[in-house]
């Protein structure tokens, strides 16, 4: 992997990891069970993309 793309990976994983704490905000603030269960959806998506990203770079360490 290159220096570029190791950087690249590196930055979607802090992406992921800034959208789940976004996703968590949200929950503490939402009273409807419609909004948290698609916050609680959306924060689980990217909690896979992280891991899947996260599982790239050990397969190619």
């Amino acid at each position: 992997m290159t220096n570029k793309e190791l950087l690249y990976m590196e930055d979607a994983i802090k992406h992921e990891t800034n959208l789940m704490d976004i996703c968590d905000f949200i929950l503490q603030n939402l009273d409807d069970k419609n909004l948290i269960t698609f916050m609680k959806n959306q924060r689980k998506k990217h909690e896979n993309l992280k891991q899947k990203l996260l599982n790239t770079m050990e397969e190619l360490a």
